[in-house]
């Protein structure tokens, strides 16, 4: 029987923060949980985390070292932890922590095409071995129950690997108790180099359907923001969409603007002030991560006006929040 947990009350359609590994970390998180949740909409947005190493998190060193990636707060909720691994000895033993950490759901990375996860059997490997991907969902259940929850599991993937499979591949995982399923519409084998394939999502549906479960149906690729995402929405018939590239320098893709009261430049550059003061306390300073993992964030905040190109070249040599921080209030001062 479906556990649906916190997807049971939310409001429909609903939008999703995808879990983008070196993005999606507490200082990205935090910063559009401020400037795109609200009273009005918090119920209809859910966060990601990450995607967290199983066979890391079963180790001590390895939990130590991967602690950071499951901080998160409350203003975040719902928020799902996203688990990757292909061994459900350590998926059980992984999960059983992480449902201890008081998140919503737990979700199953079966999707990512990076050669070193796929490799392990885990993410998109999945695909060709659903006899074990269905034994990892039995064995994240197993997880949570003995750390005593009660939350729900989802899993994300994609149409298939090296081509198409949706008739062979989905009806595995419908066999067993997810609340929730993701689909990135592309193969393994396509990454993000083509369009996505949307028009698979009713086909998706009939199979949720003749499943006979109540499986919420998310899409996946190519949303480039709220207003895309709702016409998706309502043209192919999922319950909700998750958003990924769009997020990059636009914290307040779940909330945008109106037309009589734009994002300024200065209030796009004060966010990225506040994003980088963010990630130096929380990721920085303890030593999480180096400052290289916030560069690749300038370039999506800092473009598309005068004196961009030049900005962001001072910028990507900086090594520290107070350097960023000189950098642009000079900048802010001259216009």
């Amino acid at each position: 029987m479906n556990n649906s947990g916190f997807w049971a009350k939310l409001k429909k359609p609903f939008f999703c923060l995808a879990p983008m590994s070196d993005v999606t970390d507490i200082a990205f998180r935090r910063i559009i949980a401020k400037h795109s949740k609200n009273r009005e909409n918090r119920d209809k947005i859910v966060f990601w985390t990450e995607f967290v190493s199983a066979d890391g998190l079963c180790d001590p060193l390895g939990r130590k070292k991967l602690s950071h990636m499951l901080e998160f707060s409350e203003g975040e909720r719902p928020i799902v932890a996203q688990i990757f691994g292909a061994n459900p000895e350590n998926m059980k033993k992984a999960c059983q922590y992480v449902a201890s950490l008081g998140f919503d759901g737990i979700d199953i990375n079966m999707g990512c095409p990076d050669r070193s996860v796929v490799s392990q059997g885990a993410g998109a490997g999945m695909i060709k071995n659903p006899e074990r991907a269905r034994k990892i969902i039995q064995a994240v259940h197993a997880g949570i129950a003995a750390a005593g929850s009660n939350i729900p599991v989802s899993v994300k993937t994609r149409i298939g690997f090296n081509r198409e499979e949706i008739d062979t591949w989905i009806p595995e995982l419908l066999k067993e108790d997810i609340a929730v399923l993701t689909i990135h519409l592309r193969t393994s084998k396509e990454l993000s180099l083509v369009e996505a394939h949307w028009e698979h999502i009713e086909r998706i549906k009939e199979l949720i359907k003749k499943s006979g479960k109540e499986i919420l149906l998310i899409g996946n690729g190519d949303v480039k923001d709220l207003k895309d995402g709702e016409d998706k929405i309502s043209k192919y018939g999922c319950d909700g969409v998750m958003l990924g590239r769009a997020m990059f320098g636009n914290p307040w893709v779940f909330n945008p603007p109106s037309a009589d009261s734009p994002i300024t430049l200065e209030d796009k550059l004060r966010v990225l002030l506040e994003h980088v003061q963010i990630f130096d306390r929380e990721l920085l300073k303890p030593k999480h991560k180096n400052f290289a993992s916030m560069k690749k964030h300038f370039k999506a905040y800092v473009n598309g006006f005068d004196g961009a190109k030049e900005l962001r070249v001072k910028l990507m040599e900086t090594e520290n929040a107070s350097q960023v921080e000189d950098i642009v209030n000079d900048f802010l001062s001259g216009i």
